[in-house]
């Protein structure tokens, strides 16, 4: 289409300043950058600088399939033929966009979304009044798919990939980039961990230790240096806080009064890691899906845009819209939770309260999870906690992997360290994982042993019996 556009189909009534943090919204968040650069035209940037960096965008995305970072887009500006003071300006700007903090990228994004597609849809009209004043008719069918093509422009969903499409990175090692729990062997049962876009579950009885778990991995991933978001409804923000500190210090939760200096020091030292950790308290009842994503989008607004959700936990979500079925309505829900994950590029782990059966399971199975089993139906992976009546007194629970797709799942592991009192989670003192058949196994293995055991008393008995009559 024809590149030339007018005074007013530009951004310059917006300003530099919004035409840099456009830029910089273009290249940090690759899912946006990759959808709209295709049809952001140089000529709707008011200065020449803003002009050359995005041709130097697009021209990557057309070599490479990808928009540059700001690495390679410094490399490509470095390279291009211009006077010595033309290019070390585009450089000197490129770094200053580089160093923006964009408080407001929702508005950002949303607003130059619209404005080029806009631009799209008018020339869509264009051409179509063209064939129109031609009274051509029979490219009615035509007219359609000009602008049916003008609308979908800069759209993210997903039209499908080729088969053959980019193998190299379906190939790579780390194509997933997960983010790890910080329990070592369910790292390595999940290949690391959980990767964003990619949703997690855990499934336990009330009093188990659900916010444990969620706590343990949330502050693993602020420890990586992670932008972490934790949700939760049911305690207050300052238990939550003190959680952390038991989990960074290993003080108990009672004693951390008594250890004010070693908490500052450590607290302190966390500070240098890079992540950021933000804990969201809200209201146990009436919050739904689309509020928590109003929360998200409100946080990324700020300038706080996380690579992991914890929300802890779902069944305190009440669905969106009234549902006929109870259970359909819980299965909506883990799909909304889902599509947020997808739609702003994040890892996510949620929980869920085991049923009555469960109270005392050493094993919890999935037809134990209260409810809908379609909650579990959505989730990448679902691991159990299970606790019997010996393990809540030692600080011990059985840990099953119930579902895994992209690991070994129906792994059963016994007598974890599971310390509600110190947020500590360790799988390290258990040599193995057995299976749920192989458990199965050894209990009737066992129960034969017994009873063999009894039969031989009482033969045993019997014939002392005998000797003396």
């Amino acid at each position: 289409m024809n590149d030339s556009i007018n005074k007013e189909a530009t951004l310059d009534y917006l300003g530099v300043k919004y035409e840099e943090k456009l830029i910089n919204q273009i290249i940090v968040d690759q899912k946006f950058g990759n959808n709209i650069i295709d049809i952001v035209n140089p000529n709707y940037f008011s200065n020449d600088e803003s002009k050359l960096i995005i041709s130097l965008i697009k021209q990557s995305k057309k070599d490479y399939n990808v928009v540059p970072d700001f690495d390679s887009l410094l490399i490509r500006a470095a390279e291009l033929d211009l006077k010595e003071l033309k290019k070390n300006y585009l450089i000197k700007t490129i770094a200053k966009i580089k160093e923006l903090v964009v408080h407001d990228a929702l508005y950002i994004q949303d607003v130059s979304k619209k404005f080029f597609k806009q631009q799209e849809i008018n020339k869509a009209v264009q051409q179509i009044q063209k064939i129109i004043s031609k009274h051509q008719h029979e490219k009615y069918d035509e007219c359609l798919e000009i602008l049916k093509t003008a609308i979908s422009y800069g759209n993210t969903e997903n039209d499908g990939v080729d088969i053959l499409h980019n193998i190299t990175e379906a190939l790579s090692d780390d194509f997933r980039k997960p983010i790890r729990t910080g329990i070592t062997k369910l790292d390595e049962i999940m290949n690391g961990g959980l990767s964003k876009g990619e949703l997690g579950l855990i499934l336990a009885p009330f009093g188990v230790g659900k916010t444990t778990l969620i706590t343990k991995m949330a502050n693993t991933a602020y420890n990586d240096g992670y932008k972490v978001l934790q949700i939760f409804f049911e305690d207050k923000t300052k238990i939550i806080q003190r959680k952390h500190l038991a989990c960074w210090t290993g003080i108990e939760l009672n004693e951390l009064h008594n250890h004010k200096e070693e908490v500052f020091n450590k607290t302190e030292e966390m500070k240098k890691n890079g992540g950021r950790l933000v804990l969201l308290k809200l209201p146990s009842d009436g919050i739904t899906m689309p509020m928590i994503r109003k929360h998200i989008e409100k946080k990324i607004s700020e300038g706080f845009r996380p690579d992991i959700v914890l929300l802890d936990y779902i069944d305190c979500v009440s669905p969106s819209k009234e549902y006929t079925d109870v259970f359909t309505s819980e299965g909506a829900v883990m799909r909304q939770f889902e599509t947020i994950l997808s739609d702003f590029d994040m890892a996510g782990w949620t929980a869920v309260q085991g049923n009555r059966q469960s109270l005392n399971s050493e094993i919890v199975e999935a037809d134990k999870m209260g409810g809908s089993i379609k909650k579990g139906q959505v989730a990448h992976f679902i691991m159990s906690v299970g606790k019997s009546l010996p393990q809540r007194e030692t600080h011990k629970a059985t840990i099953t992997i119930l579902k895994s797709r992209f690991g070994k799942d129906g792994m059963v592991f016994e007598d974890v360290e599971f310390d509600n009192s110190r947020i500590a989670v360790s799988m390290d003192n258990t040599t193995f994982g057995v299976t749920r058949t192989e458990i199965k196994n050894n209990t009737q293995k066992e129960n034969q042993q017994r009873v063999a055991e009894i039969f031989n008393n009482r033969k045993n008995l019997l014939n002392i019996t005998t000797e003396e009559n």
